[in-house]
């Protein structure tokens, strides 16, 4: 029964006219019970807090080696192929991010290995190739004058190219290059890497200057000074010679070459490029050429490459109403 002093009551007759009662206090058992849900509040709060922290912890250590594992494919999809995970978790203990860290570097290692196999294979077709062709080209220059010594010589010149593309994208790939970085004016740089490479030209900016370029030369005026940058001119030569030359082959002219600071533009006045190269990148040995399907060949991977390693940077855009735009910032002295 309820109240101040709880109790429980028991009764039955006794000899027909009497009744035996009994009482039995439940107090002690009240006290007893309330004790008792004290204690299971109090276990119960420390066991949740308990759960919750360890919970935490544990939440806690998977977000931060799920976290590292996704930085590390970045990195390797960026081109860091040595990028590893390395081991996670308790030391003896194996879990799901274990499991997936393990899978991750697995693939890393495998496709690191078959990478570097292609990159030698290519390395040494290419410089396989050279002999051959050297003696194939002193051949062709014995050859009598004529239109089929012509062709020859076209196809020979054009097999020497292809494999000298294909030993720097090589060298590229196994990240060898050394660059001989040194302050020049880029002005004057851009007019005498133009005149040399055979495109012809409009070239603004230069010194001030804004004349035409070409194989037969440069016609510049002006008195403003150009920057100086910190480059390699051997490798810049590299990148503004392909960008001039898929200006030629696959645009439209006129040609314009703009020095603005330590940034030089060429753009033409053809179709553009491509959606997909925009979207995608560069694609090696694929061209425009309607004969070899859609894309760009070595010249723009060359280009990219090469400004990687000297520091600048390359972008590629389409501007209205037609015209490709190729951007090389350089960076200053």
């Amino acid at each position: 029964m309820s109240g101040p002093h709880p109790a429980v009551w028991a009764a039955r007759p006794v000899g027909g006219a009497h009744v035996l009662s009994v009482r039995l206090s439940l107090t002690d058992d009240r006290e007893e019970l309330a004790e008792l849900d004290r204690g299971l509040v109090a276990y119960g709060v420390v066991v949740v807090a308990l759960a919750a922290v360890g919970g935490a912890l544990i939440a806690s250590r998977l977000s931060r080696e799920l976290r590292t594992a996704a930085e590390t494919a970045r990195r390797i999809s960026a081109g860091e192929l040595d990028a590893r995970i390395g081991l996670s978790g308790v030391p003896g203990t194996r879990d799901e991010v274990a499991e997936l860290s393990s899978a991750v570097d697995t693939m890393a290692a495998s496709l690191q290995q078959r990478l570097e196999a292609e990159q030698r294979f290519t390395a040494d077709v290419a410089h396989e190739l050279r002999t051959p062709l050297t003696g194939l080209h002193t051949a062709a220059e014995l050859l009598p004058p004529g239109r089929p010594t012509e062709l020859v010589r076209d196809r020979v010149a054009a097999l020497r190219t292809l494999t000298e593309d294909l030993l720097e994208v090589a060298r590229l790939d196994a990240n060898r290059e050394e660059p001989q970085l040194e302050a020049h004016r880029l002005g004057p740089l851009v007019e005498s890497i133009t005149r040399r490479s055979g495109v012809t030209a409009q070239v603004v900016g230069a010194s001030g200057a804004a004349g035409a370029s070409g194989a037969s030369g440069t016609e510049a005026a002006g008195t403003a000074e150009a920057a100086y940058v910190r480059t390699d001119v051997r490798r810049f030569e590299r990148i503004l010679t392909n960008l001039l030359a898929n200006a030629r082959r696959h645009g439209g002219e006129p040609v314009t070459v703009t020095v603005s600071g330590t940034t030089v533009t060429v753009r033409d006045r053809g179709p553009g490029f491509p959606e997909k190269l925009l979207r995608e990148g560069p694609q090696r040995f694929l061209t425009s050429a309607a004969e070899r399907g859609q894309g760009t060949g070595l010249g723009l991977t060359i280009a990219l490459g090469q400004a990687q390693v000297i520091g600048a940077r390359v972008t590629l855009e389409n501007l209205p109403p037609s015209g490709a735009l190729a951007t090389v910032v350089l960076p200053p002295a």
